[in-house]
């Protein structure tokens, strides 16, 4: 869980969020046992008042810019003020399962 700490504790110093959760999600894709390559984010930050959603994203993606260079292939991220995580009454997204294919299976080249 070292990447995951490192994600968390990157977030924290960039932005304050109010509400962070950080989800390890590799286990549901094609990658050996205890990898941390897929993370999915849940952030609430009084940062992102008047911030559309691609300047809430760059601002992560800034924070955690060795992390997405290296070991994190695939990074989802739910990005709400305190309002809108109010309003949503915490509520997120799940996350789809993974298709397992690659570029290079015919199936998904169709």
């Amino acid at each position: 869980m070292i990447i995951a700490q490192s994600i968390e504790q990157k977030v924290i110093d960039a932005i304050q969020p109010l509400h962070l959760e950080v989800t390890n999600e590799s286990h549901m894709h094609n990658v050996l046992p205890g990898s941390e390559s897929h993370f999915k984010l849940i952030v609430v930050s009084e940062t992102f008042e008047g911030l559309r959603l691609v300047g809430r994203h760059q601002l992560i993606n800034a924070a955690l810019k060795d992390e997405l260079t290296g070991p994190v292939h695939a990074l989802s991220m739910e990005t709400h003020t305190p309002a809108e995580w109010t309003a949503r009454g915490g509520l997120t997204m799940t996350s789809p399962s993974c298709r397992g294919g690659s570029k290079n299976d015919p199936e998904f080249n169709a």
